[in-house]
């Protein structure tokens, strides 16, 4: 509770407690899990001061990194500057990865039987129907009625689905393009922007956890808002690029990170493990979260002043649109190879009706659902 409108003060172990809790058992995407954060911790418990928690979220929408990861961290800085910045960053991402781990394992030891691939032969189509739902919900909210944004989306959109990759270019003239035409005074490229095009160039310059670990870090300063927007740019790197996975392989890596809690963007953890093994998983996981607390840790004490520029309200806009049609254009891009015939175009439609007729049934349920449904055809038709 609080006292005298001032957060209530608790152990950092208490606190940190919540955030494992949170990354244990928390599903339902980004805007689930920093909803949740306000409920347990502004509402109820009282640990975190309402502003606190709007800046937070500010932050986490106009710096890149996930979302929800990003506003955990900065409630950690509020709570305990470095150390709490660290502790609940640990927290909150370390029972996925550990899940994420198990499933990779199992993945590579069963992943040619034929109950496996039945697996994800239905999940694969539940997915497709979850990001298109995301995808159509993450544009009404950050799109709104702004023509400019929505055609910077409609391009990302097209040039995605279109080229199965993603351009790096086109986010950045995306960010430059609002700058321009709303805040045309001394336009400045963001530092964001200036550090992820070398880092990309630099990628496979030296052993393969270091190629891993630079390329998911590359991805990480990417990732504006939901998790789901890495999974475009993931695909274009992964499989079109380095040829890591296989088409396949990838679908399968985004439903694993579905139907785990925590961030999204766990998925990296999985690929790391399909690339190198375990300790790809932890290369691709540092690498991916490390921007996010570098981020976090810079610029969370001075937040307040540049909360309200408009020039990176402008960038980060154009960016987050960019993303957004991404997202919608990966959904076209894998559901080519998710949806193949009558059984996977039912279960997907199926699963997008289910999503948009009501919020009661959890998403990792209609997984599990789609993942028993593709077991049960699959083991008819081997019959």
């Amino acid at each position: 509770m609080t006292i005298g409108g001032a957060p209530a003060r608790v152990p950092l172990t208490r606190f940190v407690r919540y955030f494992l809790k949170l990354g244990t058992l928390g599903f339902g995407g980004p805007i689930a899990l920093a909803g949740y954060m306000q409920r347990d911790l502004v509402e109820e418990r009282g640990w975190i001061a309402p502003e606190d928690y709007k800046q937070g979220l500010a932050l986490a929408q106009l710096a890149p990194g996930p979302l929800a990861a990003q506003l955990a961290m900065y409630l950690g800085w509020v709570r305990g500057r470095l150390l709490g910045t660290t502790l609940v960053g640990i927290a909150f991402v370390a029972p996925s990865f550990l899940m994420v781990l198990v499933l990779s394992a199992l993945y590579v030891k069963f992943g040619g039987l034929a109950w496996m691939q039945a697996l994800f032969y239905g999940i694969g189509a539940a997915v497709i129907a979850i990001i298109a739902k995301s995808a159509v919900q993450l544009a009404r909210k950050t799109l709104g009625r702004d023509r400019l944004l929505w055609g910077l989306f409609a391009v990302s959109l097209v040039v995605t689905a279109w080229t199965a990759t993603e351009i790096i270019w086109l986010f950045v003239l995306s960010g430059l393009i609002p700058m321009f035409v709303r805040a045309p005074a001394r336009p400045s490229l963001p530092t964001t922007a200036l550090v992820v095009v070398p880092w990309l160039g630099g990628v496979g310059s030296v052993g393969v956890l270091w190629k891993v670990f630079w390329y998911f870090a590359a991805a990480g300063l990417f990732v504006f808002g939901s998790g789901l927007a890495i999974v475009p740019f993931l695909h274009g790197g992964v499989v079109e690029r380095f040829h890591w996975l296989t088409e396949r392989q990838f679908l399968d890596a985004v439903a694993v990170s579905m139907i785990t809690p925590g961030p999204v963007v766990i998925t990296v953890a999985f690929i790391g493990y399909l690339v190198a093994g375990p300790l790809g998983a932890i290369a691709a996981a540092i690498g991916v979260f490390a921007p996010v607390y570098v981020v976090t840790m810079l610029a969370a004490p001075y937040f307040h002043r540049i909360a309200g520029n408009v020039r990176i309200k402008a960038f980060v806009d154009g960016v987050t649109a960019a993303a957004t049609g991404a997202i919608a254009g990966a959904v076209i891009v894998l559901g080519r190879r998710a949806i193949v015939d009558v059984p996977t175009i039912v279960i997907g439609a199926s699963t997008l009706g289910v999503l948009l007729m009501t919020k009661r049934v959890p998403e990792p349920v209609l997984i599990a659902i789609s993942g028993i449904v593709g077991l049960l055809l699959k083991g008819a038709a081997a019959h």
